[in-house]
C-alpha cells in the first residue's frame, strides 16, 4: 500500500516539490460583497500582486530554473491579461481559481458550473489555453464538486488537506477520479507574513513573523518532506511574499531545496499526470 512503501518519483528522485502561487489580486470577499470599491487602499494592496510582484517572482523562478503553477481567478486574467500571459510565456502553468475568488461551498452546483464555464472562456480568450487544474478559492467544496470539475475538463485539484502525498478523489464511481495535490497551511505565506488593516485579515493578526523564523519554518517543512520522500505544494501569494524584502526569504527557501540534487521540481499538472499514470492501479 502507498502508506507503507516509498513513493516513486521520476528520475529516481527522493521527493517532489510543486511551487504554487495564488495570484488573487484584489478578488475575494470584499470584491464579492462590494465593499472593496469603497476601499482603494485594499484594492491597491491586491493589485500589487499581478501588477508589480508577479514580474519579480517570474524573474526569480527563472534564475533558479524552477517551474511553478499559478492559480488565477479569471477576473484577474481579464484585468491584467498581459501580466498573466507572461506566466505562460515564461513556461509556467496557469490553473483555475474561481472568477472572483468565490467560496465554492456557498454556491449551488449550477453556480459553480457557471463560474467554471466563465473562467474557461476567459482563459481561452486571453491566454489561449484550456487549464487542467483547479484550486478552490475558499478551501472547501460540495461533495459533488469533484464530478463537476471533471465534467468541466479539470483533471486535478490542489484544494484539500487530506495527505502530504497526492491521492485520488472518486467522483461518483472508481472510473472517474480526480487527482488531489494537497497544499498545507504551514506553507501559506498569509499565516506568517500578511497584515492588512481593513479588512482585518487574517483576523487577530497584528504582527508579522520574523523573516528568519518564517524561512526556518518553511525549510523544516521541506526537510520533513524530503526525509519521508513525499510531495510538497505551497500556498503562496505574490501580493504577500513577492515584495522586495520578502522575496529574499522565498529565494533562500528555493536555494535550500535546490541544494538537494534528488528533488523533482514540477508543475502541479506534471505531478498530477505522473500520479495518474504511475498509481492508476493503487
Amino acid at each position: 500500500m502507498l502508506s507503507s512503501t516509498p513513493l516513486r518519483w521520476p528520475g529516481q528522485a527522493r521527493a517532489s516539490v510543486a511551487m504554487a502561487f495564488d495570484l488573487d489580486g484584489p478578488t475575494g470577499a470584499a470584491m464579492l460583497d462590494g465593499s472593496l470599491w469603497g476601499k482603494p487602499e485594499y484594492f491597491t494592496f491586491g493589485g500589487y500582486g499581478p501588477y508589480r510582484a508577479l514580474p519579480r517572482l517570474l524573474d526569480m523562478l527563472e534564475a533558479h530554473r524552477t517551474p511553478a503553477t499559478f492559480f488565477v481567478p479569471a477576473w484577474v486574467v481579464e484585468t491584467w491579461p498581459r501580466q498573466c500571459q507572461a506566466i505562460v510565456e515564461r513556461g509556467h502553468e496557469v490553473a483555475y481559481h474561481g472568477y472572483q475568488h468565490e467560496s465554492f461551498f456557498t454556491l449551488t452546483l449550477a453556480q459553480q458550473r457557471a463560474v467554471m464555464e466563465r473562467s474557461a472562456a476567459i482563459f481561452k480568450r486571453h491566454l489561449g489555453l484550456v487549464a487542467s487544474g483547479f484550486r478552490t478559492p475558499s478551501g472547501d467544496w460540495h461533495a459533488d464538486t469533484p464530478a463537476l470539475l471533471l465534467d468541466c475538463g479539470v483533471t486535478y485539484s490542489s484544494s484539500m488537506r487530506g495527505d502530504d502525498r497526492p491521492y485520488f478523489i472518486d467522483a461518483g464511481d472508481a472510473s472517474r477520479r480526480l487527482v488531489e495535490i494537497p497544499g498545507r497551511w504551514e506553507l501559506d505565506d498569509y499565516a506568517s507574513l500578511a497584515y492588512t488593516r481593513a479588512p482585518d485579515y487574517p483576523a487577530g493578526l497584528d504582527r508579522i513573523a520574523s523573516y528568519d523564523q518564517t524561512l526556518d519554518n518553511w525549510c523544516r517543512e521541506f526537510d520533513g518532506t524530503y526525509r519521508e520522500g513525499l510531495c510538497m505544494t505551497t500556498l503562496l501569494h505574490p501580493k504577500i511574499s513577492g515584495k522586495p524584502g520578502r522575496i529574499g526569504v522565498l529565494e533562500e527557501f528555493l536555494v535550500h531545496m535546490h541544494s538537494h540534487a534528488d528533488v523533482w521540481f514540477a508543475t502541479c499538472n506534471d505531478i498530477a499526470r505522473f500520479w495518474a499514470q504511475e498509481y492508476a492501479d493503487d
